[in-house]
């Protein structure tokens, strides 16, 4: 690759900025209208979402992985670079727009104007501030029939503290605008500062490995300058490599000589091994360290836990291997080894979200050709013994035996927008679902922010679709971890002709135990085959039977060379053939086929039904 000199390395003539914004509303498209209007990206290779790599984002149309693409923009006879970085916009993958926002001076606030604000709008918008990010609101879309570009220009200068005027109306589509756009971009985010002649702080905002080149870091140089085949140590780990490659995406990879201070580019070591990129560190050089590293920002806590097994076991180690490589591109993933007495090896991961847990398992698959399960999805507990010890629980089998004095629950605060027409159906939603009012606020005449506290474990499974069925699809829906509560809590066990089968357990709310074992043993039923004896399906709380299904027997007819002679004489055959069933029964062995275990546990239909509602 040939050696480029970078466009600008002054810092005065640097604007690093971020595009936030709630799902569809747009972002792609105006990124795709900027690579154009810049030049970076020609009329023959230019493909809609030309920023979006992966097959899934492209066929979901939505962004679940941050990219950073460098372009050139003149303005007057001076011309300047922009580092934008192109973030999701569901609230699963709020990390990656946290770790853009730590690379950048200045973001993009785009709301579409036919929509208005909505709740992951607000989440990110909160985000930046927190970050002290220079905000330029922008009103996207405003060539649809349905836009409302005025009532939402009010809105979002209410939100933000500014004049109606002072939001942007652009069209990502048509283009219009987006020149005026750039301009206002390189007039009002401020330039990075940092010190040029100072020794190297270098900070990772995000990597992917590649097959051939290994580890890719990408990094906001904060102080100093890296240059090719300089040695660089990572400060967390104190490990040294040479560098092999320097370069910026624009969007393309392109080698430079070398990135200064406030520049965003990547770093290429040869490094095979995926622990040595770790986000958030910071790089410095070898010969000239520097003694404090950049400000970490906060790692990003799982919220949901699933187990991911391979239907093959052989393929347990493919599994950990795609696993170590798919950390590396996802900073939020979180997994370790896990045995099933169902379901053989795997591993127990930790997700961000419902989304997040299913773009894993089909990234899984279809990268790395894998076939998976994905166990239904639950959340961590505490429980506290009454012997004083307290034990943390991400799987109902080890929900721990003996007195148990008390369980916490994780609970989140969410936040809900909606039209006021549907306050009662969202009210009455939340109610169902064990969630306290926090508050309520008027954004505008007909649009409603609702606040409440949620416990976590009421929302994995079908609340975003619940919430959309009874808005029609205009509520929006966003939460973040709010510590814990004291809960009424019960482990559900599931007994197979009176043997517990682990697997199937669950820890569910007291009122909701009795449905859940009515549903579970109804569903276990009609997929386990009938065997030679009658098989009780039981839900159990503790010793208490509280639901109960029966597996019908297959019976040989044993009446049927009986013809005509003694009643007495077919009595007695069937009280042999009762006899000998008793006995099969006490020693026999329910065989659960695989195929029940992913039909019962799988979490595919749930996941799939939540992931098309937060669409």
């Amino acid at each position: 690759m040939p050696a480029i000199a970078p466009a600008a390395t002054a810092p005065e003539l640097l604007r690093n900025f971020c595009i936030i914004a709630h799902i569809a509303h747009g972002k792609s498209t105006l990124a795709d209208r900027m690579l154009q209007l810049t030049g970076v990206v020609d009329e023959r290779t230019m493909r809609a979402q030309y920023l979006d790599r992966m097959d899934i984002e492209r066929e979901r149309g939505i962004t679940i992985k941050s990219q950073a693409v460098r372009m050139p923009w003149q303005v007057g006879d001076t011309a300047y670079a922009l580092n934008m970085i192109d973030t999701p916009g569901h609230v699963d993958f709020t990390y990656e727009v946290s770790r853009s926002l730590a690379a950048c001076e200045g973001a993009l606030l785009l709301v579409d104007a036919a929509q208005g604000i909505e709740a992951q709008t607000l989440a990110n918008l909160y985000l930046a501030l927190e970050n002290d990010l220079t905000i330029i609101p922008v009103l996207n879309k405003i060539d649809l029939p349905a836009a409302q570009p005025e009532k939402y220009a009010e809105e979002l200068a209410n939100l933000i503290g500014g004049d109606p005027a002072d939001c942007l109306r652009v069209s990502g589509k048509t283009g219009e605008g987006v020149p005026e756009l750039l301009d206002r971009i390189v007039s009002e985010i401020p330039a990075p500062v940092g010190e040029p002649e100072g020794p190297t702080r270098a900070m990772i905002f995000d990597s992917v490995y590649d097959t051939y080149r290994g580890v890719v870091t990408f990094v906001r140089v904060v102080d100093g300058r890296v240059r090719p085949r300089e040695r660089i140590r990572l400060m967390s780990t104190n490990s040294t490599h040479e560098l092999l490659d320097i370069g910026v995406s624009s969007p393309e990879p392109q080698s430079t000589d070398g990135l200064g201070a406030g520049e965003v580019g990547f770093l290429i070591t040869g490094v095979k091994d995926v622990s040595q990129s770790r986000v958030g560190d910071t790089i410095t050089t070898a010969d000239k360290p520097a003694s404090e590293p950049v400000g970490e920002y906060r790692e990003p806590q799982p919220m949901v836990f699933s187990g991911i097994f391979p239907i093959d076991g052989s393929d347990y180690p493919a599994l950990r291997d795609a696993l170590d490589k798919l950390k590396l591109n996802d900073a939020a993933l979180n997994y370790e080894p896990e045995t099933s007495v169902a379901l053989g090896f795997g591993f127990r991961c930790g997700f961000l979200g419902l989304l997040h847990l299913e773009i894993i398992k089909e990234r899984l698959e279809r990268e790395f050709d894998l076939d998976l399960i994905a166990t239904a999805p639950n959340v961590v507990y505490e429980v506290s013994l009454e012997d004083g010890t307290t034990q943390r629980v991400t799987n109902p089998s080890e929900f721990p035996e003996g007195k148990v004095a008390e369980i916490r629950e994780p609970v989140v605060k969410a936040t809900i927008l909606t039209p006021s027409e549907f306050i009662g159906p969202v009210m009455e939603l939340c109610q169902q679902r064990r969630g306290t009012q926090e508050g309520m606020d008027y954004l505008s005449a007909d649009r409603v922010e609702m606040r409440y506290t949620l416990p976590l474990a009421e929302i994995v499974f079908d609340f975003f679709d619940q919430l959309k069925s009874r808005t029609r699809g205009y509520a929006s829906f966003d939460y973040e971890p709010a510590g814990d509560q004291a809960a009424d809590l019960v482990k559900v066990d599931i007994l197979l002709n009176h043997e517990q089968v682990d697997a199937f357990s669950a820890i569910v709310h007291k009122d909701q135990a009795y449905s859940y074992g009515v549903r579970m043993a109804g569903k276990l039923r009609e997929i386990i085959p009938r065997q030679q004896f009658e098989v009780p399906i039981q839900a159990a709380v503790g010793s208490r039977i509280i639901a109960r299904e029966t597996i019908r027997a297959l019976r040989k007819d044993m009446l049927a060379k009986c013809y005509g002679g003694d009643i007495s004489r077919k009595r007695k055959l069937l009280e042999k053939q009762k006899e000998g069933k008793k006995r099969m029964k006490a020693i026999g062995r329910v065989e659960v086929p695989q195929e029940a275990f992913i039909a019962a546990l799988g979490s595919d239909s749930p996941t799939g039904k939540e992931a098309r509602a937060k669409k």
